[in-house]
Formats: C-alpha cells, sequence, structure tokens
C-alpha cells in the first residue's frame, strides 16, 4: 500500500495530527536556519529572498544598542573564523535608533523599503564572506579594523553583490533616503560618498547585468 493510500485511511483526527507535526517541523527547519526579530520579519525575509545561496547558511539578526559609525553590520561569528564555510554562522547587528537632526528614531521604523535595501546590503558582506577561505576571512577582518581603502572596497563589495541579486530598486531607495534627506548630518552622507558605490554606479551595474 503506498503513503498516499495509508494517509487516505487514516481518521480525519490522525490526519490533522499529522499535518500539525508537518507544520511544525517546517517552521522548526527555517527558524534553524534565520533568526529574525518579528517586528522587521517581513522586511528581513524580502530582502533573503533575492539571495537563494543562502537559504541554507545561518544567519542571525538581532537589534543592539548602539553600532559605532553604522546602522547595521554583518560579521561571521568568532568560531566561524575556525570553521568551514558550510558551518559558519553569521550575526547581521542593527543599531536600535537613528539619529537625524539630533533626534533619535527606532529603526525598525524608518520605511520599509529602506530597511530591506539596507539588510541587503549586509546580507551582500554575507556573500563576500561565503566566498573566502578560512585564512583569507582573517585577514579581511584585520584588513577590515586597519585600513580604510580596504573598508571601501569591502563595502563597494556588498554593494555590487546586493545590485548583482537584483536589489538595486532597494539599494537606490535607501541611497537616496540618506543622501537627499535635508535633516541627516553631512558626516554621515560624506561616509556614504566615500565608501559605498555612488547612485550612479548603481545604475550602471544594473544595467550591465540586464544585457
Amino acid at each position: 500500500m503506498s503513503i498516499f493510500m495509508l494517509y487516505y485511511n487514516m481518521n480525519i483526527f490522525n490526519r490533522k495530527s499529522v499535518i500539525y507535526i508537518m507544520a511544525i517541523s517546517a517552521s522548526l527547519f527555517m527558524n534553524a536556519q534565520h533568526k529574525i526579530p518579528n517586528s522587521i520579519e517581513n522586511e528581513a525575509l524580502k530582502a533573503l529572498s533575492f539571495y537563494p545561496e543562502l537559504s541554507e547558511c545561518n544567519i542571525e539578526i538581532r537589534f543592539k544598542r548602539n553600532i559605532k559609525k553604522s546602522t547595521m553590520q554583518a560579521r561571521p561569528t568568532f568560531q566561524s573564523f575556525f570553521k568551514k564555510r558550510s558551518k559558519r554562522n553569521y550575526v547581521i547587528l542593527i543599531s536600535e535608533t537613528f539619529k537625524i537632526s539630533d533626534k533619535e528614531f527606532t529603526t525598525k521604523d524608518i520605511p520599509s523599503n529602506i530597511l530591506i535595501g539596507w539588510i541587503g546590503h549586509e546580507l551582500g558582506h554575507i556573500m563576500d564572506y561565503q566566498n573566502r577561505t578560512k585564512t583569507n576571512l582573517v585577514s579581511f577582518g584585520v584588513k577590515y579594523l586597519f585600513s580604510d581603502r580596504f573598508i571601501i572596497e569591502a563595502e563597494r563589495a556588498a554593494d555590487t553583490y546586493a545590485v548583482a541579486h537584483g536589489m538595486e530598486k532597494y539599494i537606490l531607495e535607501t541611497k537616496n533616503f540618506i543622501l537627499n534627506h535635508s535633516d541627516i548630518a553631512v558626516s554621515y552622507k560624506d561616509r556614504i560618498k566615500k565608501y559605498y558605490l555612488s547612485p550612479e554606479e548603481i545604475m550602471i551595474l544594473a544595467e550591465e547585468r540586464s544585457r
């Protein structure tokens, strides 16, 4: 007798029990890969949908009270520096607050598309990390701490990964939100201009991808 016939012959109670168990199992499987705060779950899942390669990658997104000079930060866990790529764990830290003109706002309350773009950029970093060997990943960490030139290279690479995965709409909205917002500090805008791809460069990459 096939498994389908066995299922058909179950009584209604047993069939409901099996469906319930299957649903719970699927939920546990998904949560084992990605841990996301409920308040930004929709935005995070939307950003992740552009990166099918990361569906089996262990990624935790969590809020942090403050992140120096940044709003978000993606990094491997310390143990991951010594693991093979398939076993690595990553954390995306998100600052709880975002300052505009000396006023603090909760990051989770910024426009949805802007948040998707920000998370998409951080996932670009994780794509970059996944393509690095253990030795190269350690070297990356050291260079990022001490080399301004390398920070530019790393941030532009993350933007490039995001655009290559079709996220240019969201990346552009995030850039324009920052660069065109009159109340965002000039020093923060200058940092974005210095380290990241410009809107014009993003459009060129998107057009090249579409050819």
